[in-house]
């Protein structure tokens, strides 16, 4: 028990340092409301048990040893963010120019592609590598550990991750009737998609 709640003080506090992900619930919040937020937030859970998982067995600290595989996944990840970044970027554009009424401000990103927007972002964060790669360790014995315990830390993993954005998600939606105006939904699109491009420039510099 006393490992597990380590372990997610570590993951809460991963997960509350600004990052791929955060962007990512916000922009899927604000560009399509709350549940499309939330439903992120499921994903990028599942993409830290993924990862919990796929370290305790080797497969992180082999793509972390592999130059080629890891620069494949950190050019992913950048393309990705950086795509997402100018969509929202073109959004925020579009609703600057075109008038109030004319905004389609009830549009819906679907559950799946919410879901796989915050799976992706997870999943292709090269961070993400270097941090499982180092922090697993720490919990797992170095004569391997028996699948019930990985299980459980990949449990605790997404569901500290995923309950942290689910919040922030809440109230990022919360605050909805704000975000619909216009021109606080085009600045905040704008905002947002510059972060991401940046965050995806950054992680191709590195």
């Amino acid at each position: 028990m006393t490992v597990l709640l380590i372990f997610a003080l570590a993951i809460l506090i991963a997960a509350i340092v600004p990052g791929p992900d955060f962007a990512m619930v916000v922009r899927n919040t604000v560009l399509s409301g709350r549940a499309s937020g939330m439903w992120t937030a499921v994903g990028i859970g599942l993409g830290v048990s993924v990862w919990v998982v796929a370290t305790s067995f080797g497969l992180a600290a082999l793509l972390a040893a592999s130059a080629f595989a890891f620069s494949a996944v950190k050019l992913a990840g950048a393309v990705y963010l950086v795509y997402l970044g100018i969509r929202s970027i073109r959004v925020a554009v579009k609703e600057r120019r075109a008038p109030a009424a004319a905004l389609d401000l009830g549009r819906a990103m679907s559950r799946w592609a919410a879901f796989r927007s915050g799976l992706l972002c997870n999943l292709l964060n090269p961070k993400a590598v270097v941090l499982f790669t180092a922090l697993m360790p720490q919990f797992i014995a170095g004569d391997g550990a028996g699948s019930a315990l990985v299980f459980e830390l990949a449990a605790v993993g997404m569901s500290v991750c995923a309950g942290w954005y689910l919040l922030l998600a809440g109230l990022i939606g919360f605050m909805r009737s704000l975000l619909d105006r216009p021109r606080v939904r085009a600045w905040l699109n704008g905002v947002t998609g510059a972060v991401m491009v940046a965050f995806g420039l950054r992680v191709a510099a590195n």
